[in-house]
């Protein structure tokens, strides 16, 4: 598929740029990526499900589909953790069953696939940077259902996703990041607080102030900011809220 594919009367590209731009967050662009896959790659006579996986270092994956029955062919994968679009989001390659009844590579994922009605799939890696790693998986409950045609057209399609993939991974990353960013100042300000409060009914220094608080949280086996947030209310006091410019 090239750049200058055309998807009905609008150019992928920037329905994809579109989408992204659109898109409350990552969950939901994949959602709408999934969709327009699965209308993108299917033909007259050829219906194919897809899935779409993310996966990014210290989160979850993420797993988006294309209708119910994509998800619960999704679920079968991810309930043994292997599978066509999941060795190609890690492995970075395509992998193509022609029929799921003559294959061997995937252990017992393939009895139950088509224990599902499902006989041939194809997962295509969906080039991202270090930030993470997808693939797209598509589903047919006919063998032989992907030739090379068709392998090519979904190669290209994950090509092009991955420039907007790209770009949503990195709105996500980003967002994390401030969330986390909120989260430590917060916790900062409840302990400069309970701190405060300490100082004042001890008469003592912040340095010793903040020893009772550490001994605390260690003695009761808790967080230090909810060790403070303890002190704060106990005196009848809501926890102080951040102001934070994202």
């Amino acid at each position: 598929m090239s750049n200058d594919q055309i998807f009905g009367e609008v150019q992928l590209p920037g329905m994809l740029q579109d989408m992204v731009l659109e898109s409350s967050d990552v969950n939901e662009f994949l959602d709408g990526l999934a969709k327009l896959a699965a209308s993108a790659l299917s033909s007259g006579g050829r219906e194919v499900f897809c899935g779409v996986v993310l996966l990014r270092p210290r989160a979850k994956g993420t797993v988006a589909s294309s209708s119910d029955h994509a998800r619960r062919m999704d679920e079968v994968q991810y309930q043994f953790d292997d599978g066509p679009c999941l060795r190609a989001a890690r492995d970075g390659q395509v992998y193509l069953v022609t029929d799921f009844r003559n294959e061997s590579r995937f252990g017992e994922y393939t009895k139950a696939i088509v224990d599902h009605g499902i006989r041939s799939a194809l997962g295509v890696p969906i080039p991202l940077d270090g930030l993470a790693a997808a693939g797209l998986d598509l589903y047919s409950p006919q063998p032989d259902a992907f030739s090379e045609e068709a392998i090519a057209e979904a190669v290209g399609f994950a090509r092009e996703a991955s420039k907007s993939l790209r770009m949503a991974v990195r709105v996500a990353h980003l967002t994390d990041t401030g969330e986390h960013l909120k989260a430590a100042m917060s916790s900062r300000t409840i302990i400069d607080v309970a701190a405060g409060i300490i100082m004042g009914q001890n008469r003592c220094s912040h340095d010793a102030a903040m020893t009772i608080l550490k001994a605390a949280s260690s003695g009761r086996n808790r967080k230090l900011a909810d060790v403070a947030a303890a002190v704060v209310t106990s005196i009848g006091q809501q926890p102080p809220q951040t102001h934070f410019d994202s």
